[in-house]
């Protein structure tokens, strides 16, 4: 390899680095430091941890890059092709089994109480409750016992996730099954919370498992697939299955795609979208299939509902100019009610974090199953508080029949009610699963269903246990129980506008998915995704105007009050996001303001394993600069070394050495790059595990050819704002922060990286070893006129 700056080529063939890296400060009162090597020393008391998504080219990389045939690219697209593949068919078959249990399970459960009221009131609320009680109990259960990650919706995890934040657990086997059957639990026992924010985390977790050859732990893995070792190829794979996720919860896959890419993702590339739409459609695909099976009536209870398809195309089918205040004014609810959802369920998820959780596993089960309880009694006495109303006339061509029979999908519930052609509007709402209740709140051609005093009763009783219920120790999501709250309040407004424009053409439950949409635009603030969601999920393009001018009013009156709710809760939960902006005040600082507070540790290039060891334990930085002599003495950085690459060298061993002098190109291969790789469902290895005897601590350890010698570098005086952007669009883990060099090596501008093919070369990734493998020692054309090699220096124009 060819060294920059005229410095001497090093005996392992790796080069120093160039002097533009500038001198390694020596004392103190310098100052100067590096800005991300403590980034985990910020977050020590948690249990999380920076991911690698930059590409470490060290002498292992660069020598499995040197060996791989001709046929290994087409092996590795293939492969990427099979994984969207086989993530789209698993998050759509897990999708499948919680639907069927969930609405089979609430089927029995309605059938059943339906059947002993007409004996027996009591007996029918005390069976109704156990039923409840047993799910929410089985669903706790596994959570605490079993899959502690799983409680929740787990969505702020996966998006930590993808900002480069590793949660450890959240991706494990157990964490699958204990979100898949706490699911089933949680939703089919009648909580206020839904199935679909932890479908996402279900795609999220078939993806890492597929991506890492399956669990090692409960001997489900295979080896044929293990290619996807580095973080940036699991970051893709756990994208496609947060699109799969979304696309399977509400069969919506354009909106999967554009979830992933509004919601949850930091990084994305032309290529990831192909793959996440790939998905997104196979998803769609198993759905549908699923669909029509269970209409053929052989999915028991299943019948209409579980996969989310609120159709009113057969609504409202045009709207006014007169309706825009009243819709906007939805808007402006939607967006008040969701800030306020938002810092309720901070207040009270910091309060059980301080005060409740603490207590063990007990009190987590105890205040899941009271809340139970309350939600079963609520459910079942509210009803009766309200008499029952005679049925409206009905066209016989709507589909729609008064009171329907009990334990199926439709309006107009007979709940305890005297005559046979009466109904009552409240249970219509209350002694429903949530996506009928939904379907009935979004019905066309049903005036007259509901009166405003079922409708504010529920609004006010179903927003307080939402709010409540969110954060017990349970997978929760957000999405349906949002949906529930905003079409409610929509739906009153509907009533409103229906008496006051009497000649206009108004359907009240457009006015309910209009609602809908604003709660979750001032809960979540997403926009263009949650835009495309509704629209798919109700089948009315038509309305698609409407939607997008009650989003933009609730998210502009949210954004006035608090953040998101993932972000507030993902702050809540202690993981470090990095915002899309960077914030005012790093404006006025530099790059040299924000590490002045920190102590650079460095080693040296061949150092002694006792050293090496009491670094490890004296400090909880996850990467250090390793320095050598240059030609004149001084001191050069050569480049970065991670302290899991650092732990992998002392466990192994075999790269000790008695000599205090650089090693020889012969020992350089007693490593692959896939020693090196941190397993996706461990937290790696950790010092204390690694036992050296004395004879051992006393010997030398050559870092040359396992550092990275290609770290991101800036000077000093740069722009904290600057440094924040670099830092989070290339999605690195650690940047060097240095004085400003003294000369220029070269220059390089777009001209120079737009590479033509030569001699049927065929033009990848530009990486540094693949453009070394182009140019083979040859300097480039344009302006890198200095005739220095292209990897001296990058200077991008």
């Amino acid at each position: 390899m060819l060294s920059g700056g005229g410095d001497e080529e090093v005996p392992d063939g790796i080069g120093m680095a160039r002097l533009q890296w500038s001198r390694l400060p020596t004392t103190e009162a310098e100052g100067t430091s590096t800005s991300a090597a403590g980034d985990d020393e910020l977050f020590s008391g948690l249990a999380v941890e920076s991911l690698d998504y930059e590409v470490i080219e060290n002498y292992a990389y660069r020598e499995e890059q040197a060996q791989r045939s001709k046929f290994w690219v087409p092996y590795y697209i293939m492969l990427k092709w099979l994984f969207s593949l086989l993530i789209g068919v698993g998050t759509g078959l897990a999708a499948i089994f919680i639907n069927l249990a969930v609405e089979n399970f609430s089927g029995w459960k309605y059938a059943a109480t339906f059947a002993i009221i007409k004996h027996s009131y009591f007996v029918g609320f005390v069976v109704y409750t156990l039923f409840n009680l047993a799910l929410v109990f089985s669903s706790v259960y596994i959570v605490t016992n079993f899959a502690p990650a799983a409680a929740g919706s787990g969505i702020p995890e996966i998006k930590g996730y993808l900002n480069g934040v590793d949660t450890h657990g959240i991706l494990l086997f157990r964490t699958l099954v204990g979100k898949i059957f706490g699911s089933i639990g949680s939703v089919g026992g009648g909580l206020a919370l839904g199935k679909e924010g932890p479908l996402v985390h279900t795609g999220a977790c078939i993806a890492s498992l597929l991506g890492q050859g399956g669990s090692a732990k409960y001997h489900l893995s295979s080896r044929w697939v293990r290619i996807f070792e580095s973080d940036r190829d699991r970051r893709d794979l756990v994208t496609c299955g947060c699109a799969a996720g979304v696309a399977a919860a509400f069969r919506a896959p354009v909106g999967g795609v554009l979830f992933a890419l509004e919601e949850v993702t930091s990084w994305w590339r032309s290529h990831l979208m192909w793959r996440v739409f790939f998905t997104s459609a196979v998803v769609a695909v198993v759905v549908r299939s699923a669909m029509n099976w269970c209409n053929s009536g052989k999915c028991g209870h299943f019948g209409a509902g579980g996969f989310i398809i609120w159709d009113i195309s057969g609504g409202q089918e045009d709207y006014s100019y007169q309706e825009m205040l009243p819709m906007a004014i939805i808007g402006v609810i939607g967006g008040l009610l969701g800030a306020l959802f938002n810092q309720l369920t901070l207040y009270i998820t910091k309060w059980r974090r301080t005060y409740l959780h603490k207590k063990g596993k007990r009190v987590k089960i105890f205040e899941a199953c009271l809340i139970s309880l309350v939600t079963s009694t609520i459910s079942f006495v509210l009803p009766l508080m309200r008499r029952c109303s005679p049925c409206p006339e009905v066209d016989a061509n709507s589909g729609i029949e008064c009171p329907r029979p009990p334990g199926t999908d439709g309006n107009f519930v007979n709940f305890y009610c005297s005559r046979d052609k009466e109904y009552n509007d409240l249970a219509t709402i209350f002694f429903n699963t949530q996506d009928d209740a939904i379907r009935n709140l979004f019905s066309a051609k049903t005036f007259h269903e509901y009166s405003a005093q079922s409708l504010i009763t529920f609004l006010v009783m179903f927003y307080t246990l939402a709010v409540v219920t969110f954060g017990t120790a349970v997978p929760a999501g957000q999405f349906v129980p949002g949906i529930m709250i905003g079409s409610t309040y929509g739906r009153l407004v509907g009533m409103f506008v229906v008496k006051f424009y009497k000649k206009l053409n108004i359907e009240e439950g457009t006015y309910a998915l209009l609602g809908a949409a604003s709660f979750l635009g001032g809960s979540m603030r997403m926009t263009v995704s949650l835009c495309v969601i509704m629209v798919e999920i109700t089948n009315n393009l038509k309305l698609l105007p409407l939607i997008m001018l009650v989003l933009l009013v609730s998210k502009a009156v949210g954004d006035f009050f608090n953040e998101g709710l993932y972000e507030e809760q993902a702050r809540l939960r202690g993981i470090p996001l990095l915002d899309s902006r960077p914030k005012q005040i790093m404006r006025n600082l530099n790059a040299k303001d924000a590490c002045k507070n920190q102590k650079v540790v460095c080693l040296p290039r061949v150092s002694r394993v006792v050293d090496i060891v009491s670094v490890l334990r004296t400090n909880k930085h996850n990467g250090f600069p390793v320095v050598d002599r240059g030609q004149n003495g001084e001191s050069l950085v050569i480049g970065l070394i991670l302290r899991s690459h650092l732990l992998v060298l002392l466990q192994a061993k075999v790269d000790f050495q008695n000599s205090p002098f650089p090693c020889g190109p012969g020992v350089l291969n007693r490593h692959n790059f896939s020693d090196f790789v941190k397993p996706a469902s461990s937290k790696g290895k950790s010092i204390d595990d690694i036992h050296l005897t004395e004879e051992e601590l006393g010997l030398y350890l050559d870092l040359a050819p396992f550092l990275n010698p290609s770290p991101y570098i800036v000077p000093e005086d740069m722009s904290l704002a600057k440094v924040y952007n670099l830092f989070r669009q290339l999605g690195v883990r650690h940047i060097f922060v240095v004085p400003r060099p003294s000369r220029v090596v070269g220059l390089i501008t777009r001209k120079d990286l737009l590479l033509e093919d030569d001699n049927n070369t065929v033009t990848t990734e530009l990486q540094s070893t693949s453009v070394r493998g182009l140019l083979n020692g040859k300097t480039l054309g344009g302006n890198a006129h200095l005739g220095r090699p292209l990897l001296d220096n990058l200077v991008i124009e």
